[in-house]
This record gives structure tokens, C-alpha cells and sequence, in this order.
């Protein structure tokens, strides 16, 4: 037989919108921006609208944008960002289909390790998430994905950053709570870049914004915005309509207003410098008006987050989504279930940027079990992306003795070749047989998942900062805490005996 060319390998996908769909949802949002308009209530992003000659209705300061410059900034926004770790040993590209797991921000609860209550973390429990998070192969960033309960909340943005900083050498995902902590996170991030403008040629962090639903942009957030959009700091939009509450009780009517949202925040950005980079991604929810709930495990809130990234790739824009996380309160089966879900779709989808990693109940509470039980469905995702391969020519036919019934595959030279190239291993499901299973204790996934946590806390090391840079975060960070009224914080103070 003679030899022919290996075949492409086709990546798995998934889409639910056509074309002509996702256009009409961009047209009515743009429509609406004209027509309705979006609150800013930032006078400098005001100003911003106002030298780009844009309506603005003064007693309420809402901003009516001309689909001319909403176009225009679509053209000078980057189609891709590419982040680099804290060595800038490696990188990693924010576009196309890309995908790229982290754990999502900000939780205020924390799961106990009995796995049963949740209660408000401390430092401690941030600097083990951090550290565990750093030292999971699946997760490609980290996130200020807790906050410290040990710390007053008008420094727990730019703590929680510190802290991420010090523990883990990952891009990291976060975002401000007070417009007054940019400065401080900046200089954080530009210290251990090597100064701002190297800051700016390799981002280190991504910082959320979030428009308040329907249809506004606060001061905060569109400080956020303007803020790093001049420091060329990525800023991922993260629309939140509720169907019903918040935003049309249609799926297709909520992406029309998230798009409308994202929209208005990416002309604020390239207004403040064209070029800046930005990311369209969301948290939105299927409302559950039975409950009062914003359920993240909703099969519906899913369909919105795959569709708005449509609509993002569209656009040409990176896309970000918060999905493979759970509304469960414990690691149960619904936490599986929601979160395998939520991660091989937003795999399918290629979104780039895929938040929720550990997290239940609503995006409030975080659980370092569930975490390492999430990193492993991020792996069987990404072993899912990289599709049935065609390894040779012929694939099979050449494999089989005279007779068939002889052949042993278990002995095979093609067995040993491609075995490991072909299967992964996940380390927490369980594949023993019962009996194996039952003579090692009978342990549940939530069991292995403790073991494996502790183990990972236990060995892993992350790689330590230079005297001189750590003696830097600190004295920025201990800056930061003097003002407002502290002499010191609970990571630089002894632990309690």
C-alpha cells in the first residue's frame, strides 16, 4: 500500500448562532447604543465621549454613540493578547480559539476542608490557593480569586494581588474594588515586570470591568477601563445581565444588551488609547425567578456564554466567559456535573479566556478540593480539543497477524508507541476495580480530591523572588496599607502558634 499524506486533525467545536443571527444581534446593539444610549457616570470618560463628538444628555450623563466610532474602535482594538508569566518564561495567546482555564474572582467564602461549611477566608487560605493553583498543570492563569476576610476591604484588592504575586510565577486575572487601588496594583505588577513600559509590551495581569446591568458603565469601572487602557493592561469586559431581571428574559435578547454593554466599554478603552487591548467576556445568568438565584450551572447560562462569544469572534475581539464552575454548596454530583458541562463547552467554543474553576454557589464561595477536581476536567477538556489523530498511513490494517484471533495488542511495538501519546491519566477519578476501590478505603472523589491537596501543599514550592524584588512588592504593599491606617499585615506578621 502506498503511503499518503497524514490527515489534518478536525478540532471539536461547537456553535449556536449562524451568521446572519450574530449580525442581528450586533445591528440591534448598536442600534440600541444610538438610540438608548448607556450611563456613564465617570466625568473623565465623559470627556472622552465629549472630544469624540457623541451626544451626551447632560442631567443624567447618558452617552449616545454614533455606530461610525463604535466601528472605528472595533478597528483599532487588537484581535489578540498575548500575556507572559512572572519569569517570562512562557506565554500565552488570548485569541482565536485559545483556551486558557483559571479560577474565577472574588469569592468571599471559602469551603472548609471538612467539605461541609463555608466560612469567610483568611490570608492563610488565600496564600494556599494561590500556591495550589500555581502548581496545577491545567490552569494557565491564577486569580485574585479570594478575599482575605483578615484585611480591611478598602486594601483587599491590592492585597489579594500581592499575595498572588508572591506565590505563584502565572498571569493573573483580577480586577480593583476602589479606583484609588490601580496605582498601587500597577506598581506592583510594573516592579516585578521590570518597570511599566516593559509591563506594557508583556502584560502580566488582566483586570476585570464589569458595566453595571442595563446599560451603564460606573465611575469605578469605567476608571478601570481608562486606566488600563493607557497603561496597555488588558481589560476584560465582564457583562452581567440576569434574563428577566436585569436584561430581556430571551437568551437573544440578553446578548443583544451584552453585546451593547461590551461595546460601550471597548469605545471608552480605545478612547482612552487606541490599541489598548480589550476582551469580551461576560457573567451573565439565566435568572431563576422561582428561587431569586443567578444559577452559573444553568444549561441556559451556558448557551449565553457560548453565543456572546460568538458574537466576540465575530468582532474579532479575544473572548473570556464564566463557566465550568457549580451552584452546588459542596463537591457533590451536581458540582460535577455543572462543571465538566460548563468546561468542554466552553472548550468546544474556544472561548479564550475560561474563569470558574473551584468555585460554587454563585461565584461566592471557592473550594481547594474542588479546584484540583476542576484541573482535572480541564485536562480531559484539553484532551478533548486535541481530537482523534491520524498517526499513520495505514491507521490499522497492518496491525493484524494472518489471523486475526492471534493477534496480541497488549505486546504490540504500535501499543508501546502511541499508548501515552494517545490516553491521558486523570489522577482523582477513580478506576480501580470495586474490590481495589474498597480495600483502599472507599474513598469519594471529595476524599482523593483533600489527599491531593494536602500532598500539593505539602511539596510544592514556588519559585521564590529575588531579594530585591520581594523587598520592592513589600515596601509598595506596605505603602498601600499605611494609608489606610495600618502598620502592618497579617502576611508579614508571625503565624499564630
Amino acid at each position: 500500500m502506498s503511503p499518503r499524506a497524514l490527515l489534518p486533525v478536525l478540532r471539536p467545536r461547537v456553535e449556536l448562532l449562524s451568521r446572519p443571527f450574530i449580525e442581528q444581534i450586533i445591528d440591534e446593539a448598536l442600534t440600541l447604543l444610538g438610540i438608548q444610549g448607556v450611563l456613564v457616570e465617570n466625568e473623565e470618560a465623559l470627556k472622552l465621549f465629549r472630544d469624540a463628538d457623541q451626544d451626551i444628555e447632560a442631567a443624567s450623563g447618558r452617552v449616545f454613540i454614533k455606530r461610525e466610532l463604535i466601528e472605528q474602535c472595533l478597528r483599532t482594538a487588537p484581535s489578540s493578547v498575548t500575556l507572559h508569566d512572572r519569569n517570562v518564561g512562557r506565554s500565552y495567546q488570548v485569541g482565536g480559539d485559545e483556551v486558557h482555564f483559571d479560577p474565577g474572582s472574588a469569592a468571599v467564602t471559602i469551603l472548609d476542608s471538612s467539605g461541609t461549611s463555608a466560612r469567610r477566608p483568611e490570608t492563610a487560605d488565600l496564600v494556599r490557593f494561590v500556591r495550589l493553583t500555581d502548581v496545577l498543570p491545567h490552569l494557565h492563569f491564577q486569580s485574585t480569586g479570594l478575599v482575605s476576610g483578615d484585611v480591611p476591604e478598602s486594601l483587599a484588592d491590592v492585597y489579594r494581588l500581592y499575595i498572588g504575586l508572591l506565590h505563584s510565577t502565572k498571569p493573573v486575572v483580577t480586577g480593583t474594588f476602589r479606583v484609588e487601588s490601580f496605582a498601587p496594583m500597577r506598581e506592583l505588577l510594573a516592579a516585578v515586570r521590570g518597570g511599566e513600559k516593559a509591563l506594557a509590551e508583556k502584560p502580566l495581569a488582566i483586570f476585570d470591568a464589569c458595566p453595571s446591568p442595563p446599560l451603564k458603565w460606573s465611575r469605578l469601572t469605567c476608571q478601570s477601563l481608562i486606566d488600563c487602557s493607557r497603561a496597555m493592561i488588558p481589560s476584560e469586559l465582564i457583562s452581567m445581565g440576569m434574563t428577566g431581571a436585569t436584561s430581556p428574559v430571551t437568551l437573544a435578547g440578553t446578548l443583544v444588551q451584552h453585546t451593547a454593554e461590551n461595546l460601550a466599554g471597548l469605545v471608552i478603552c480605545q478612547l482612552a488609547r487606541p490599541g489598548a487591548p480589550v476582551i469580551f467576556g461576560g457573567s451573565p445568568s439565566s435568572f431563576d425567578m422561582r428561587k431569586g438565584t443567578t444559577p452559573m450551572g444553568a444549561v441556559e447560562t451556558m448557551m449565553i456564554d457560548i453565543s456572546y462569544a460568538q458574537v466576540g469572534k465575530h468582532l474579532r475581539l479575544p473572548t473570556h466567559a464564566y463557566m465550568g464552575l457549580s451552584d452546588s454548596k459542596v463537591n457533590d454530583a451536581q458540582a460535577g456535573l455543572e462543571t465538566a458541562m460548563g468546561a468542554v463547552l466552553a472548550a468546544l467554543a474556544g472561548v479564550n479566556v475560561v474563569s470558574g474553576a473551584g468555585m460554587m454557589n454563585f461565584e461566592s464561595c471557592q473550594s481547594l478540593e474542588k479546584l484540583v477536581i476542576d484541573d482535572e476536567i480541564c485536562g480531559m477538556a484539553y484532551r478533548l480539543l486535541r481530537g482523534v489523530a491520524h498517526r499513520e498511513d495505514p491507521m490499522a490494517v497492518h496491525l493484524y497477524d494472518a489471523v486475526a484471533s492471534n493477534t496480541n495488542f497488549l505486546a504490540h511495538p504500535h501499543t508501546r508507541k502511541w499508548y501515552r501519546e494517545e490516553h491521558s491519566f486523570p489522577g482523582l477519578a477513580d478506576r480501580d476495580t470495586y474490590d481495589a476501590w474498597a480495600a483502599n478505603g472507599k474513598k469519594t472523589m471529595a476524599d482523593r480530591a483533600a489527599e491531593r491537596v494536602r500532598t500539593l501543599l505539602k511539596t510544592h514550592q514556588p519559585e521564590i523572588l529575588t531579594d530585591d524584588l520581594l523587598r520592592s512588592l513589600r515596601e509598595i504593599m506596605a505603602r498601600a496599607a499605611r494609608g489606610q491606617g495600618l502598620s502592618s499585615l497579617p502576611h508579614d506578621r508571625p503565624a499564630a502558634r
